[in-house]
């Protein structure tokens, strides 16, 4: 780089200090200009290196800003609890009866006007991916059929989904690609030695699906499953989408996940400011949460705080549906024992008098180590302690043909509701889906709403956790000899 003033020539004598002539810089003056422009110069190219060796940086400060005077949100907001309920299984005339997961996704499908954005564990929707000749897997087919059209009609669409193993097929998500759509896989199990684990939709930033249900035509018409279809409540949604960007720039070849998180990802809704709304005409505060940490922007609530937060909160009762519930590192090898969540049900019986329920997934695949401490919590409630705890395993019925179909049949359900709110997640309830794996929950309160209408949305989880646990399919784990018999019942019969 040429410097201005005169030339050093070769063997003239150093610089020496001293006063300058009039009208002209001195000797000392001349070096100073020199080291700050040559400062100047390598902080110009130090910050151009950055931007050629940080190229994920450009990507992360294009996620979309919101900018919030308060936590209010004035749009109609209308959520609908849906579920799937699997082929053959009949409650009682005067059970509860949601809308159906396939008619919440048709109608998102059917809104969708510019963008559809979804994060995925993985894609199995027709019978060729499950080697099956399934009637019952058209719906799964006709979703991505529809799917396909979105790009024809104008439609955004873009997928995050975990790196699929080797067993798991790429044939939807070509399909997908070849008809217009973005996939991007991420890598997890890189990055957190976990999977992407996570099951959401959010339409035009203005409607949400939230639940249980993979991208997979079981869990419309042969899995047990839960979610919330939330519709007109861009704020909710943008604040979702958000946590899809993370996703989104995590796909990218060679991401690393930043620390901390750039500003455009925070949010300010989370357990101690929730967004305040309307959800069927009801006063709501609500709130997302994220997994696993490393995944958490500055004031997004961690899952795990979310969970253990709405179970300290409880006054009165506790109920949780879910698939699995294991007090350990389920996948870590050596074994790991992790009783964060169990001791704080524990604590909530023990020392607040809560009565605590849970229903859990009875299936072939049911690990083993999980009924042992089941029992034990059971064990908690007799006749000299009073303790209110309670668990039940949950069968869904299968017929032979039906057990030929793979990993079907089982109470996929990831909710929990209490007196004080109602939390309905995506993750199973063992340590690795809180530490390492992307899941994510929606967290409702409405205790001290007055509802206009519609139950509010605690009440209405209550009446699907009631319906279940009373059901036939139903079984007091205390009243059960080998949970194998249970769980196992055609493996069972063949021995």
């Amino acid at each position: 780089m040429k410097l201005s003033g005169p030339a050093r020539k070769h063997n003239a004598p150093a610089m020496q200090e001293g006063p300058s002539q009039p009208g002209q810089p001195s000797q000392l003056s001349l070096q100073r200009s020199r080291r700050t422009l040559l400062a100047a110069s390598l902080m110009l190219l130090l910050v151009a290196g950055l931007f050629m060796v940080c190229p994920l940086r450009s990507l992360w400060e294009r996620a979309p800003v919101m900018q919030h005077a308060d936590h209010t949100c004035s749009d109609p907001c209308r959520i609908v609890l849906v579920e799937s309920i699997p082929e053959g299984m009949v409650y009682e005339d005067n059970g509860t009866v949601n809308p159906s997961t396939f008619e919440a996704w048709r109608s998102l499908i059917g809104a969708a006007k510019s963008r559809v954005d979804m994060a995925s564990f993985y894609w199995t929707l027709t019978n060729n991916d499950t080697r099956t000749q399934e009637a019952t897997a058209a719906q799964g087919e006709e979703i991505l059929a529809e799917l396909r059209q979105l790009p024809q009609r104008g439609v955004s669409v873009r997928v995050a989904v975990s790196s699929p193993s080797a067993e798991q097929p790429w044939d939807d998500l070509q399909a997908l690609e070849e008809s217009g759509a973005s996939v991007r896989q991420v890598d997890m199990r890189r990055l957190t030695r976990g999977v992407l684990h996570t099951k959401f939709w959010i339409v035009d930033e203005t409607h949400v699906y939230l639940g249980s249900a993979n991208m997979d035509w079981r869990s419309l018409t042969q899995v047990k499953e839960l979610g919330a279809a939330v519709y007109n409540c861009s704020c909710l949604a943008k604040d979702l989408g958000k946590m899809f960007e993370a996703y989104w720039v995590l796909g990218v070849p060679d991401a690393s996940i930043p620390s901390p998180w750039p500003a455009n990802y925070s949010t300010p809704y989370n357990k101690e400011t929730p967004l305040e709304v309307q959800l069927n005409g009801t006063d709501a505060r609500v709130y997302l949460s994220s997994a696993p940490p490393a995944l958490c922007a500055a004031g997004r609530t961690e899952d795990l705080q979310a969970l253990l937060s709405v179970i300290d909160a409880a006054s009165e009762f506790v109920h949780i549906a879910v698939m699995s519930y294991l007090p350990t590192m389920e996948f870590s090898h050596p074994r790991r024992y992790w009783p964060t969540v169990d001791d704080h049900l524990r604590k909530a019986a023990y020392e607040r008098h809560v009565r605590v329920r849970l229903l859990v997934g009875c299936w072939p695949h049911s690990k083993a180590a999980m009924f042992p401490f089941l029992r034990s919590l059971a064990a908690m409630s007799d006749n000299e302690t009073h303790y209110a705890v309670e668990v039940r395993l949950f069968t869904v019925p299968v017929t032979e043909a039906q057990a030929k179909i793979p990993y079907a049949r089982v109470n996929h359900n990831k909710y929990m509701v209490t007196d004080k709110a109602a939390y309905i997640g995506t993750s199973n309830w063992s340590g690795d889906y809180f530490v390492r794996t992307a899941g994510s929950a929606l967290v409702v309160n409405q205790s001290d709403a007055k509802p206009q209408g519609e139950a509010t949305v605690q009440a209405q989880l209550q009446a699907v956790f009631q319906r279940d646990w009373s059901s036939k399919y139903s079984r007091d784990i205390r009243t059960v000899g080998q949970w194998e018999t249970l769980c196992r019942p055609h493996e069972a019969a063949a021995r």
